[in-house]
């Protein structure tokens, strides 16, 4: 198979397993591995389901989640902890965009 046959492939089994957890009402965030973001206010972001952290300084923290990469972008961004699992951010949060 070549490269774009092996993408779209992929993606039509990506497409199908949302279709079943879709239907079966199920929660996507465990069966899919979708990223949970819960923003407290401005000053507090609890990220869930992330691979790694590609890029921290005190105005940008880029993630990679299963799927997307999500950028949060603001003043005196800090994480405050962080597992494998889960990490809190804390900051003057300004965006979060998903690339």
């Amino acid at each position: 198979m070549m490269k774009k046959e092996k993408k779209n492939h992929r993606m039509q089994i990506r497409e199908k397993r949302e279709l079943v957890v879709e239907s079966l009402k199920l929660p996507k965030d465990s069966l899919l591995g979708a990223s949970i973001i819960t923003v407290t206010g401005e000053n507090d972001i609890f990220v869930e389901n992330y691979k790694g952290i590609l890029q921290y300084s005190d105005d940008l923290i880029l993630l990679q989640g299963k799927n997307r990469k999500i950028e949060l972008k603001g003043k005196k961004l800090t994480i405050s902890y962080y597992t494998n699992e889960d990490m809190k951010i804390r900051g003057m949060i300004e965006t979060i965009s998903f690339l």
